[in-house]
């Protein structure tokens, strides 16, 4: 097949990448920064792959590049984990919402169209709770992220106005060596690791391998529409998680991160940390989605070692 990808350079993008690769598929990567994206996609490594310049905000030749492919993958978005002010909230939103507009837009006017948009959220989705249990059917939230994420689907959601087949990927956090997880690391390595906040907050996660193979089933299965949580069936309280990982790393895990250190750090961003919520994959689950690491200690084991 030939998949075109956006957000292809970013932590899960380029694992889609390596892997439709090894599959022997025709890549298009769609990067704001091609010099980056040739260093992370060496031509001596990745023979199939071509590397499109884009600007994700504004439509131009780029959009003619979308006739002929198999498939589009949307994951490029601006960082969610980092300190909010107004402009970076306004950045949050618009690489997602006008993003993904240009994107629909580009398969509307494709000659040759996608058999498919798979399209990133997130299970910010949802909004937080330390009690609700969310899956797939569950209305929204009504926070910041919750609006982002909804924006979001909205956009993409117009494609099936083409004709082309959608499926939504609201994704959890992703456990791999970078990423939210990188971040955690490093403390436990110098033996000040410990649990974010109360430790009660939930914490809905999946592999990134796992994340990579279920988009790579949704490319593939015509049988798919619609939204799926790309989430662990076994969520955990953030307390748990960083048991685990001190025992993963054989490290203690007892000097608490405070709220107020993260709010300094990351300012409204701390939410996605501080709050979380309890998502459950019941509908990735019927499709039969084979987990490779469906229990948090064999994921951290993996990543770690």
């Amino acid at each position: 097949m030939k998949i075109a990808i956006t957000g292809a350079t970013g932590l899960v993008g380029s694992r889609l990448v390596e892997k439709l690769n090894q599959e022997g598929h025709q890549i298009l990567v769609f990067t704001r920064n091609p010099n980056k994206a040739q260093k992370v996609f060496p031509a001596s490594a990745f023979s199939n792959l071509e590397i499109v310049q884009y600007t994700p905000k504004e439509s131009g030749e780029w959009q003619k590049s979308v006739s002929g492919c198999d498939a589009v993958v949307n994951l490029a978005g601006e960082p969610i984990a980092e300190r909010w002010n107004d402009q970076q909230k306004q950045a949050i939103m618009e690489s997602r919402q006008i993003g993904t507009r240009k994107l629909v837009e580009a398969i509307a006017m494709a000659e040759q169209k996608p058999q498919v948009l798979v399209s990133g959220s997130a299970v910010g989705y949802y909004g937080t709770s330390e009690t609700t249990t969310f899956e797939e059917n569950s209305p929204s939230g009504n926070d910041f992220l919750a609006q982002v994420c909804q924006n979001w689907e909205a956009e993409a959601q117009k494609v099936t106005e083409s004709g082309v087949r959608l499926v939504i990927v609201r994704i959890g956090i992703v456990l791999a060596n970078g990423g939210a997880l990188g971040k955690m690391i490093g403390p436990f390595k110098m033996f000040a690791g410990g649990p974010i906040g109360s430790g009660k907050q939930w914490f809905s996660w999946i592999h990134r391998d796992d994340l990579v193979n279920l988009i790579y089933q949704a490319i593939e299965r015509s049988d798919m529409s619609g939204a799926y949580n790309a989430t662990s069936p076994n969520p955990v309280r953030m307390g748990q998680l960083c048991q685990t990982l001190g025992e993963v790393m054989n490290r203690p895990s007892w000097l608490p991160v405070p709220d107020f250190v993260l709010e300094i750090l990351l300012g409204d961003g701390a939410v996605v940390v501080l709050e979380g919520q309890q998502v459950l994959p019941q509908k990735t689950q019927a499709t039969g989605f084979n987990y490779q690491y469906a229990e948090l200690k064999p994921a951290l084991s993996e990543i770690v070692t």
